[in-house]
């Protein structure tokens, strides 16, 4: 999908324009350290990849009536793979190791035999540790759905919301506490959570937190842990510090990895090169009009340059939110929601914000401004393409 000329995808052409003409600016000078060539890159599969193991359904896993009737009112009837490896398994009692990456099926593959194992011993504790707010809203929401009917409870501890309300639910003695690290540390530094009774773990999205530094705060979280305890560590990949994490965590653990999607392997990518004269704003709305893009995700790489979209794009009865680091979690957490439900079609982000953005369906990433750089250009693109379906990339230069 190359934007030098009418493609079958049907987007108009955008050429004669590069940022090295325009040395002024902001957006040129950024794109100067990517690439071009980077940016330009078909879809290696084509073909949707099937995540569910077809032959085999959740009522053959050995857990409780009441969780197989939730997770067969959620719709579900088959396991994605990492499940129908991982369950057995955690079921057993045993560690595991998990590679595998979002949209994989792993927030079920934890949380379906943990929540079967405290239904049978309510004095376990489960803590799930996660590397943002949202994904950690979002496993609070499956494990809701998952828990109806058994009684269990839960604590969601993060920045952003109520440190009292979190405390005063702590002190119901929730089975799960679910949380991102750095709120968890304060609370447990202030006395307020023993980690000593907590005897089961799940570290998620390991190489994530590890990004983000959160390395000090998840060595703390392992120190203060019960010995005597069933650990589970996943992430997309394993580098030298998640191994070491690894190692420190899990006790003869069993390996379970899936084959992960490589950075943008699913993703078709191009470039919109804008001529001389023309507005870029304008260019963007032209490309909204063309039905092939349903739910799309924009960058940009100021706060303020998100609201200025965001305005423009509402002016032109696009329904629209932006998405950044001056919005409170509440208004985070609902807007997030109106894009996954489809109540809003386009959703403008910086890059902070979109840390952890776990959404089904974004049939098109569009980088509005350059990335700072080439790590961040990847996990743009990784909201699109996911569980096996392919996704588009566009990139202004």
């Amino acid at each position: 999908m190359r934007y030098n000329h009418t493609n079958k995808s049907g987007y108009r052409s955008h050429r004669g324009y590069s940022g090295s003409r325009n040395r002024g600016s902001r957006f040129s000078q950024r794109s100067s350290t990517i690439s071009i060539d980077k940016l330009i890159a078909k879809a290696v599969d084509t073909e949707p990849v099937n995540m569910f193991v077809d032959d085999y359904n959740y009522s053959q896993f050995d857990i409780h009536t009441i969780l197989k009737n939730n997770i067969y009112s959620k719709g579900y009837s088959n396991p994605t793979k990492i499940q129908y490896q991982a369950i057995p398994e955690i079921l057993k009692g045993k560690d595991i190791l998990g590679i595998a990456s979002t949209g994989s099926g792993k927030t079920a593959a934890f949380l379906i035999p943990m929540i079967n194992k405290i239904m049978k011993n309510r004095y376990d504790k489960c803590l799930i540790v996660e590397p943002t707010r949202e994904l950690a809203i979002q496993i609070q929401d499956e494990f809701r759905s998952l828990s109806r009917n058994t009684g269990l409870k839960s604590v969601l501890i993060m920045g952003g919301n109520s440190m009292k309300t979190q405390i005063n639910v702590l002190r119901t003695d929730p089975e799960f506490v679910i949380c991102t690290p750095g709120r968890l540390k304060d609370l447990t530094e202030r006395g307020y959570l023993d980690l000593s009774y907590i005897n089961n773990v799940v570290l998620d999205e390991v190489d994530r937190m590890l990004d983000m530094g959160f390395i000090a705060d998840i060595r703390f979280i392992i120190q203060k842990l019960n010995k005597n305890r069933q650990s589970l560590f996943f992430s997309a990949t394993m580098d030298r510090k998640s191994e070491e994490i690894a190692n420190t965590l899990l006790l003869n653990p069993i390996k379970v990895e899936v084959e992960v999607q490589g950075p943008g392997k699913n993703v078709d990518q191009d470039v919109v090169r804008l001529e001389k004269d023309q507005n870029k704003g304008d260019v963007l709305l032209e490309l909204l009009t063309h039905e092939e893009l349903k739910k799309v995700l924009i960058f940009t790489s100021t706060k303020r340059e998100a609201d200025r979209l965001c305005k423009r794009l509402l002016e032109k009865h696009i329904y629209v939110e932006a998405l950044h680091g001056d919005k409170r979690q509440n208004q985070r957490t609902k807007i997030i929601d109106k894009f996954k439900k489809g109540f809003i079609d386009v959703l403008i982000a910086t890059d902070v914000a979109s840390r952890g953005l776990d959404v089904n369906n974004i049939s098109h990433v569009i980088n509005y401004d350059m990335p700072q750089t080439y790590d961040d250009y990847i996990h743009r693109i990784g909201r699109t393409g996911r569980a096996g379906k392919k996704g588009f990339a566009l990139t202004f230069v």
